[in-house]
């Protein structure tokens, strides 16, 4: 099993970090793609991080790991493998390796997650790490989340085998939840209950009803998850706006 360090140094060498180039310690936040892995949307939207001065910093779960988009695609988005609970482990672990880099404000930062990252969040938030084991770590109780200011969550899978409904966040920095009206996953009344659920931890959830499906930011036709341009923009445009008034001024 590994420790938190370990893992760290598993992912570190397939985390992509856009930002400023220079050393000051600066705001951060934490992309976790979903099922299908990296796509091309992330990196627009680290660079709307960017513009504002913070560091972004995509996490690629799957590359750690040697997976290609055949294995994430049949055996990941299928729920066969590599559920929320064991993603949340990858959280936990880019955070503490993150917070302890010297360009990095390890007091102002920010998770954001995309469908299966957006579960692994969520699975964290509401994880006791109060003993080995939890989240697939040996340590997860020697990790600091006191500086995780803000959760941006894009169509959070919530789904069959998702334990989103059930679990209250132990944890509630404040969260922005981006909803897909014809998301094929769940429904906008399932999605609503749910981030209620989380504002019961007494954190402030922004909520935004895109008029859109699954993945509607990610340029790609898969099924029923269409690409709407317009849409992803504006999902962009808010999460910039969201990063920049949590973390603050760089």
């Amino acid at each position: 099993m590994d420790t938190l360090a370990a893992r760290w140094a598993r992912l570190e060498p397939h985390t992509a970090v856009v930002g400023p180039d220079d050393d000051r310690p600066r705001p951060a936040v934490l992309l976790f793609h979903g099922c299908g892995g990296v796509r091309p949307h992330l990196p627009e939207y680290a660079a709307a991080a960017a513009a504002r001065g913070h560091r972004a910093f995509i996490v690629d779960s799957f590359g750690a790991r040697g997976w290609g988009r055949a294995i994430s695609l049949g055996l990941v988005c299928s729920g066969a493998m590599f559920r929320g609970r064991q993603r949340a482990g990858d959280v936990l672990a880019a955070l503490w390796g993150v917070a302890r880099r010297p360009d990095v404000d390890g007091s102002r930062l920010a998770l954001a997650g995309w469908s299966h990252g957006g579960w692994g969040i969520m699975e964290l938030m509401a994880a006791p790490l109060e003993r080995a084991g939890e989240v697939g770590l040996a340590d997860p109780m020697a990790a600091d989340l006191s500086g995780v200011k803000a959760a941006f969550l894009a169509y959070p899978y919530i789904g069959p085998g998702s334990r989103a409904h059930s679990l209250a966040w132990r944890r509630c920095p404040r969260t922005y939840a981006v909803i897909a009206r014809r998301d094929h996953l769940t429904t906008v009344r399932n999605a609503r209950r749910v981030h209620e659920m989380v504002r019961g931890c007494g954190v402030e959830v922004e909520t935004w009803v895109a008029d859109g499906a699954h993945s509607f930011d990610e340029p790609s036709n898969i099924g029923p998850m269409a690409f709407d341009r317009t849409l992803a923009d504006e999902a962009i445009g808010r999460f910039g706006r969201f990063i920049g008034s949590t973390l603050g001024p760089a």
